[in-house]
């Protein structure tokens, strides 16, 4: 019987609701997979669902993302097999624990140039930003960009991602520190929003302008004030809510504020299609291997130690990204 360290939890809560079991991870079927992982990225989509904010049905594993090595393939997968090393995000959760089975699709082969640290933590956030910056609205050359939590994981890609299509990028961070990390990575200016009216300083450096487009993962501390800060026609990308849900508001402000744009994608849609998700992540991996992303790993936890990293991701003090070590 094949066993595997598994985090779980039973009720929604704070972090003391995780708990490590050992669970059977059995034999893969049809379409699925089972893969053994190496390491396990940390997300705050993961704390949404942990506190109830995003309701599963309970008990159930937690984490969106991981790397390792494919122990055994089911009938029906073509595109990985036995051995391969692999790199994933995907749902449903369960990616906390040292194996499990799971469908193959969206699951990937990771090069042989990139380790399974580097692959566990690129994976949901790479992603994302890959959405954000050539699925989600055109963007080009030239084009301003306004990011919040820019010396996040996310925002660490996205300021990279950014430079190398010659995108200008301001970011907001909460500490001098973060904003520092921000342009260090291709930010080309930075606010802290703790020190500074964010709109007010946009506003300034657009020449009153806007800009073209809002990222923002924070939510409810971030939206309203985001509004303003963009240009008529403007596109709001609200993909995250690290601070809250957005209330409900009155579209009308919308077409007040210049005709503005808004949309709430997630990276579950867009990677939904197998065919489109391989062709994401290869673009992704594409990135790392030309040396214009480069993954900031900036905490590392054992397996055991996942209650700790929820802490320290909800205390806004880490940088970059987390990854459990199995």
């Amino acid at each position: 019987m094949r066993t595997s360290k598994t985090i779980i939890f039973e009720q929604p809560g704070g972090p003391e609701v995780l708990r490590l079991v050992e669970r059977e991870t059995g034999d893969p079927g049809p379409g699925q997979i089972r893969v053994r992982h190496h390491a396990c990225g940390l997300n705050y989509i993961d704390i949404y669902q942990r506190s109830g904010a995003y309701p599963l049905a309970l008990p159930h594993a937690l984490g969106m993302e991981a790397a390792g090595v494919v122990e055994a393939v089911g009938e029906g997968v073509t595109h990985l097999a036995e051995g391969d090393r692999v790199a994933y995000a995907a749902a449903p959760p369960g990616a906390y624990c040292e194996a499990r089975v799971m469908q193959a699709a969206q699951v990937c082969r990771l090069p042989e140039s990139i380790d399974f640290r580097t692959g566990a933590a690129m994976m949901l956030q790479g992603l994302t930003v890959h959405y954000l910056f050539q699925r989600t609205v055109p963007l080009a050359a030239g084009d301003t960009v306004l990011f919040h939590a820019a010396a996040g994981g996310v925002g660490l890609i996205a300021c990279q991602w950014a430079r190398a299509m010659g995108i200008r990028l301001i970011g907001t961070a909460g500490t001098d520190a973060k904003c520092d990390l921000a342009r260090a990575h291709g930010a080309a200016e930075t606010i802290n929003y703790e020190t500074e009216d964010f709109a007010a300083r946009v506003r300034d450096l657009t020449g009153g302008r806007g800009v073209d487009v809002v990222m923002d993962s924070i939510g409810a501390a971030t939206f309203e004030r985001s509004l303003d800060c963009l240009r008529p026609l403007g596109m709001m990308i609200s993909f995250g809510n690290a601070s809250g849900k957005v209330p409900p508001f009155d579209l009308g402000i919308l077409g007040a504020k210049g005709s503005l744009k808004i949309t709430r994608p997630t990276l579950f849609t867009h990677i939904a299609e197998h065919e489109t998700c391989q062709s994401m992540a290869a673009d992704l991996f594409a990135m790392v291997e030309s040396g214009k992303l480069t993954i900031r790993i900036g905490q590392e936890y054992a397996l055991e130690d996942v209650a700790q990293a929820h802490r320290d991701m909800e205390s806004r003090t880490t940088t970059g990204s987390s990854v459990l070590l199995c």
